[in-house]
């Protein structure tokens, strides 16, 4: 289980009710699908992912973008069992989908620089340590299936 602090809660606790989840979400993917296009490979469905502009307006990349903080929302919610709260999602993009779990720590980088150019000067050291702890939790619960 992991350790949080007060101060990490409630700085994720803040974020997350700060940010708005239809263009941080769609933001922070399509940035991951433009600088690693390798992660392409799964959204065939997805229409044209041709090129930047194509992503960036491409409404599935936006809904799906969208889903992806709201599934965070469920992490914010769950901090104490955020291991349990994606054993689902985990075997979803395992098992089915496949999903090389590298994929996750290369969106939530994205996701970083999404949330830090929102909150600019706000976006301290500390609360992207507290914030990147956060990623990496939830990332490590949806890998865990791979292991």
């Amino acid at each position: 289980m992991v350790e949080w602090t007060d101060f990490e809660r409630d700085t994720i606790k803040d974020i997350f009710s700060r940010i708005k989840y239809d263009v941080v979400g769609p933001a922070a993917f399509a940035r991951c699908l433009v600088v690693y296009p390798w992660t392409q490979r799964y959204f065939g469905g997805f229409g044209n992912l041709d090129n930047a502009a194509a992503i960036k307006g491409n409404p599935m990349v936006s809904k799906h973008g969208t889903t992806i903080i709201q599934g965070l929302d469920r992490a914010v919610k769950n901090m104490d069992d955020i291991e349990n709260t994606y054993t689902e999602l985990s075997v979803l993009h395992s098992e089915k989908l496949h999903v090389d779990p590298d994929n996750f720590k290369l969106l939530a980088d994205c996701l970083t620089i999404v949330v830090a150019a929102q909150l600019g000067k706000e976006f301290t050291g500390e609360v992207q340590a507290a914030f990147q702890k956060f990623l990496a939790v939830v990332v490590s619960a949806l890998g865990r299936q791979y292991h």
